[in-house]
């Protein structure tokens, strides 16, 4: 028999299903279920066209306890209204001619809890994850055991009545089951727990149960398999010994496979580090002939029919595929016909994989995803040779070009000879040849050597390509036509440009500096919306109301109340146009002058600018929309009182001339002008700012050229936490995490959850004018912002409260004390110095403790050019200007008197779609 025919041949399970092959696609969590686990017409399709010609599809994981979601967007069995749902999964599998499986779980202790609206996790025992953050879980009382033991039962029924033709047990990646076999989370001194007998009672309840259902609901042909990772790190852990234990008692029970779960399907030992024998082999070779009867799969590294080969010769009888199965729907009958594949994604044909845009986001589906927008792209081919400067050194960098890709980029001289230079060179290097673009995300600890590489190779794409158009006939002086202008690539331009282009339009983003990201990169707390699916997944109850009131409240009632309404509406649809497009906002926490937590932050508790710009960037270059960096616009262009185009101006100093009936003016706000603050506000003479040095009011002045009216100018806002050495904006979500500020004399002295202006006026009257914002591990494990901070070395850190005050040069005393009052304060969840309601997270207790120096810098221009809920700029009269529309802080009115944290990320996005929207549809008329 050939290699081929042993792949395809079919294959005879335990219970006598035949599989049409040995080949399985392996349950990979897609995060694409509603908030409520029930599944979307999308997750369908994408089982739909990976099914046919591959032998089983094994469904992701589904929950059979509303507790036991372990990740956003999962499916659940836990209730019979589900059924519905996962029937139509199963029919679409069994429909193209595969076998149908459902993998059904409990997440157990590795649930987090925002998941499952703030209840604590369950597990065997009452000890947390050994992970940073995790969270103690309660401990199941014997009766709950059993209760869950019938719900994984309840699950098993259900997926009978969807019609699946079986389920895999997912015993294993430390979910609930592994957890009651583990001696590290099962310390039980009851039936469920103590020795390893005790331990593998769970398990093989679990199998009983779904024996017992089988028999009741199905047919003889109902496969039953079990998921399990072979070993455990810690100490105590699971050992291979233990293992081979369990399973010997599974298959006495019955089983139709064993699934091993690791990351690669030849992987040794993680214990015995010195063994190189794969896994596989060493089970092969221990395990009884009873055990030797069932069927075992791997999973891991399966690409062409090579691996799948190899993995069968190792001892393996079939073979789940997992990414190649993403990238390739037709994985199977493309190596059936003996194809060579390569493991990547084309990032301009995620709707024709049908891949989930919660999956595309996945980090092991992004790590595939190589940008082909640049396909139609057409260059002079050669080697282009530019010179450019990061903040240390000049670069000159060879950048080789083919008629429609980045061939190569070489080093051609730099003074600088170090390891780190050249590691950090080589990743972006690669970063950018493997996406075929230059705007990718930067090389952390590195941005400027990187943003430098990226400029390199931007010129020289733009040189070649006017070589082509001149070698080709093309006249340079032919002015240039769009459909929309977009001046500006912070969050507000990027969200335009790509709302516009999704409305037909041909756009433009011309940018002044040489980077894309403006002032948004720069953010750091969140994005603010009330009633938004993530928070009702966690059990926030809000209002869109009551964010109204408590914005109007913070902007002192100086709001335009029309724009705050049309922002208050919009915000929760912006955070679902974010999603559909691969940024989500899942994570929620607090700003000042909030009383419920709405602001919306990465899963990881990053900041979110970095975020946020890293996701409008890959989709702005998914769909191909035209760049031109290091360009100004000198002046818009007017006919018959409407925009008719932009003039630019060029790094060369070359002017282009751009036809347009639609401009988008998104350039910020001018908080980085120190002397147009000034003019405004005298008092702010010699402030820091925390903006990036392009926000100096450009936009403002372009289209006060046009007629433009502006409002509320003298409006700029300084925010409380800037480190003033280096202009360094430290997150108001810190505050929000449950840190606290205090004077040199190390006592609290104002409510730190306060708006901006109030907090940032009671620094300003202390003494020293300057505070520390003070917090513990706790607060920093769950603000990813903090490591950042520490990594910048803003950050003063002890092993203990007196340690630290010492360091500061406090009095430990009144520091202690202060610790302590404000822990009770926690306790009782009543601030009775200040009177702080929110964020009183936990106490501040869990060393090592950190500080930072802190004083108010110039933060945010309120005041801009005047609009209306189109985003349409309004002259002096009140009247809109035909064809040109603002978004971000180039606009005024929507924040009033001061802004609130986590206001502005919502603005960009709420007015930069209705901008891009409402231009194009104008551009289109």
């Amino acid at each position: 028999m050939t290699s081929s025919e042993r792949i395809f041949r079919p294959f005879t399970l335990p219970n006598g299903t035949e599989l049409k092959n040995r080949l399985l696609m392996a349950p990979m969590t897609t995060c694409t279920g509603y908030y409520d686990g029930t599944v979307t017409q999308e997750l369908v399709e994408y089982y739909r066209v990976r099914a046919g010609s591959i032998g089983a599809v094994i469904v992701e994981c589904c929950f059979i306890d509303d507790h036991g979601l372990a990740f956003p967007g999962a499916i659940g069995i836990d209730n019979d209204d589900k059924i519905a749902g996962l029937a139509k999964i199963a029919e679409a599998i069994k429909g193209e001619g595969s076998r149908a499986i459902l993998q059904i779980y409990h997440g157990g202790r590795m649930v987090d809890p925002q998941l499952i609206g703030g209840r604590t996790p369950v597990a065997p025992s009452a000890l947390a994850a050994p992970r940073d953050g995790a969270t103690t879980p309660r401990a199941l009382s014997a009766d709950e055991v059993q209760g869950m033991v019938n719900k994984f039962g309840d699950g098993v029924r259900r997926a009978i009545l969807a019609g699946f033709d079986g389920v895999e047990i997912h015993g294993a990646n430390t979910y609930l089951i592994q957890q009651f076999y583990s001696p590290n989370s099962n310390q039980r001194d009851d039936e469920w727990g103590g020795s390893r007998d005790k331990r593998v009672t769970f398990p093989l309840a679990v199998l009983e149960i779904t024996h017992k259902m089988a028999r009741q609901y199905a047919d003889d042909a109902f496969i039953i398999g079990y998921r399990f990772s072979p070993e455990e790190l810690e100490v105590p852990g699971i050992r291979f010994e233990d293992t081979l234990y369990l399973l010997e008692k599974l298959a006495a029970r019955g089983l139709d496979y064993l699934h091993f779960s690791l990351g690669a399907s030849l992987r040794p030992s993680i214990v015995e580090t010195t063994d190189p024998t794969p896994l596989i082999e060493k089970y092969c070779a221990m395990r009884s002939t009873t055990l030797a009867q069932v069927p075992v799969m791997g999973v891991g590294g399966v690409v062409n029919a090579g691996d799948v080969e190899q993995g069968l010769d190792h001892g393996y009888d079939l073979m789940a595929v997992g990414r190649a199965c993403i990238a390739y729907p037709d994985w199977t009958a493309r190596i059936a016909s003996g194809e060579r594949l390569e493991l990547f994604i084309d990032s301009t044909c995620r709707e024709a994989l049908h891949i989930p845009e919660p999956l595309w986001r996945f980090s092991l589906v992004e790590a595939m995803i190589r940008d082909m927008s640049m396909g139609d792209a057409r260059f002079k081919p050669g080697m282009f040779v530019e010179t450019v400067q990061d903040d240390a050194s000049e670069l000159v960098i060879n950048v080789r070009l083919e008629n429609d890709r980045i061939a190569d980029i070489a080093l051609a001289a730099s003074p600088v000879d170090s390891v780190e230079f050249t590691t950090s060179f080589e990743e972006i290097r690669e970063r950018i040849l493997t996406a075929n673009t230059p705007h990718v995300d930067a090389i952390s600890g590195a941005t400027s050597q990187s943003e430098a590489v990226k400029k390199a190779v931007a010129k020289a794409m733009l040189k070649s390509s006017k070589a082509l158009a001149a070698e080709e006939g093309g006249d340079a002086a032919t002015a240039k036509a769009y459909d929309v202008v977009v001046v500006g690539s912070g969050g507000a331009g990027l969200a335009a440009a790509i709302q516009a282009h999704d409305e037909g339009a041909r756009v433009l983003v011309v940018e002044k500096m040489p980077t894309l990201g403006g002032n948004t990169i720069k953010a750091s707390a969140g994005m603010n919306a009330a009633e938004t699916r993530f928070q009702r997944v966690k059990g926030i109850q809000d209002s869109k109301e009551l964010f109204y009131q408590e914005s109007l409240k913070g902007g002192k009632n100086r709001n335009d109340p029309q724009l705050l309404r049309r922002f208050v509406d919009n915000a929760p649809q912006a955070i679902e146009w974010l999603a559909d497009r691969g940024i989500m906002l899942n994570d929620i926490t607090t700003t000042g002058g909030m009383s419920i937590d709405r602001t919306h932050r990465p899963r990881d508790g990053s900041a979110v600018g970095g975020y946020l710009i890293s996701g409008l960037v890959r989709n702005l270059t998914r769909r191909g929309i035209e760049v031109m960096l290091d360009t100004a616009v000198d002046e818009i262009l007017m006919e018959n009182d409407e925009v008719s185009g932009v003039r630019l101006l060029t790094e060369e100093n070359e002017t282009v001339v751009v036809q347009t009936r639609s401009v988008v003016v998104a350039t910020g706000g001018f908080s980085a002008n120190s002397a147009m603050v000034v003019k405004y506000r005298p008092d702010l003479d010699g402030f820091v700012t925390t903006n990036h040095k392009g926000a100096t009011g450009g936009g403002i002045a372009l289209l006060e050229r046009i007629g433009a009216g502006t409002v509320d100018m003298g409006e700029i806002q300084i925010h409380p936490t800037v480190e003033q050495k280096t202009s360094y904006l430290v997150s108001e979500s810190i505050r929000g995490g449950g840190a606290i500020l205090v004077n040199q004399q190390g006592n609290r002295f104002f409510n730190e959850l306060e708006t901006r202006d109030k907090v940032s006026a009671s620094i300003i009257a202390l003494p020293e004018h300057y505070a520390y914002i003070v917090f513990d591990e706790h607060v920093r494990a769950k603000n990813k912002a903090a490591d950042e901070y520490i990594a910048k070395g803003l950050v003063t850190s002890a092993s203990s409260p007196r340690a630290l005050a010492e360091k500061l040069g406090m009095d430990y005393h009144a520091f202690l004390a202060t610790l302590e009052r404000y822990n009770g304060f926690v306790e009782r969840q009543h601030d009775e110095d200040f009177g702080r309601t929110t964020a009183l997270r936990a106490p501040i207790n869990e060393g090592p403790f950190h500080a930072i120096r802190i004083a108010p810098g110039v933060h945010h221009t309120m005041g801009g050019v005047t609009i209306n809920t189109d985003a349409a700029v309004l002259n002096t009269d009140q009247q809109p200007i035909p064809g040109a529309y603002a978004a971000g802080e180039v606009a005024g009115g929507i924040h009033g008197g001061n802004r609130i944290g986590g206001n502005a990320v919502a603005d960009i996005i709420i007015f930069g779609t209705l901008a891009g929207q409402q231009a194009a549809k104008r551009a289109r008329g």
